[in-house]
């Protein structure tokens, strides 16, 4: 494969410098996110499965954005009158180990991204049976994101991506895009239930996990956006690829912080603005998961009580008169822990 467009000492040089931009705004967003998850919290406990995905996912971007700028220093300084066929030639060896490693961080990162989600979707489904799609979509993206560096490693600086490679690069983006999209409309699709369920029920609850929806469907539709493109300039093959794959891995963190911190924001609005409600017909259930996962589910019981009159004694409600109607709906606060 031949790739044409942008020529490559020019895409790579591109590629840091917006790199470097997303890599400093994801910085900034990681301060907020851990801020949001320590001090601002709703609850009073540390999302621990959040703290660690944030950690990770910053660990990951600096080493990838570290690789990238050691790469740029080597190609473009260092080497650039000793290696054969000058820059275009060294940033044309995918073979070199950099360039490998580069590849399986590329790779780790997106797993732990897309892992967070497939997270969120189980907590909010609470089924196992749903989740095996999505987990079979996860694991076909971690063998071909795997197989790729691997195989990029064997090839030679004249042979290029090769047959082999292209397939595997292709079914990469393919299921990545395809885990990101289920994922993503299945959680969308499970709070938008949840929210016009408790509308019926409670019409005061009408707009406390709205905010949800939009949060995540702009941040599925920043990320899917990426994929397409890196996926199209892949399938055309233009060096524009380069670009968008290193543009990818500070996207995926700054998607994630996002949602967090937005998320975190609309919980502490939705909890000050929620109206008070009559305990006696709300019981709280605390539903401690095997996994350790708390999630707590409001049970709204409406009942219509025929009251009879009876000589010395107060009304009372009969048994036979009662209609009781039980509506069980997970708590906004479980969804807005969960996301």
């Amino acid at each position: 494969m031949t790739s044409t467009g942008i020529p490559l000492d020019k895409a790579e040089l591109l590629s840091v410098i917006l790199e470097a931009l997303l890599y400093g705004f994801s910085l900034l967003m990681f301060g907020v996110t851990i801020w949001t998850l320590v001090c601002r919290r709703s609850t009073d406990h540390v999302n621990r499965k959040m703290f660690t995905a944030s950690c990770l996912l910053l660990l990951g971007s600096t080493i990838h954005f570290i690789i990238d700028i050691i790469r740029t220093m080597e190609g473009f300084i260092l080497y650039r009158n000793t290696y054969p066929g000058g820059p275009i030639a060294y940033f044309a060896d995918m073979s070199h180990w950099m360039f490998v490693y580069k590849g399986y961080v590329f790779t780790a990162q997106t797993l732990i991204g897309d892992s967070v989600v497939l997270y969120r979707c189980y907590v909010v489904w609470q089924s196992k049976l749903v989740m095996i799609l999505p987990a079979l979509l996860w694991c076909s993206a971690l063998v071909t994101g795997i197989a790729c560096p691997y195989t990029t490693s064997r090839v030679t600086q004249s042979e290029g991506f090769g047959e082999t490679l292209s397939r595997w690069i292709t079914a990469f983006w393919v299921t990545a895009l395809a885990t990101n999209l289920l994922t993503t409309l299945m959680l969308v699709y499970r709070i938008w239930h949840l929210d016009r369920r408790a509308t019926t029920l409670h019409s005061a609850q009408r707009y406390q996990l709205r905010p949800i929806l939009h949060i995540l469907l702009d941040a599925g539709v920043i990320y899917t956006a990426t994929l397409l493109t890196a996926l199209f300039c892949f399938l055309s093959q233009s060096n524009g690829q380069f670009v968008v794959l290193n543009m990818v891995t500070p996207i995926i963190s700054i998607t994630f912080y996002m949602v967090i911190i937005l998320v975190g924001r609309a919980a502490r609005k939705s909890l000050t603005n929620r109206p008070l409600r009559d305990t006696s017909a709300h019981d709280m259930i605390n539903v401690e998961q095997s996994r350790g996962t708390q999630v707590h589910i409001t049970k709204l019981t409406e009942c219509k009580v025929d009251h009879v009159a009876c000589s010395g004694c107060q009304a009372r409600p009969t048994a036979s008169s009662e209609n009781v109607q039980s509506e069980t709906t997970h708590d906004d606060e479980a969804i807005f822990d969960a996301v």
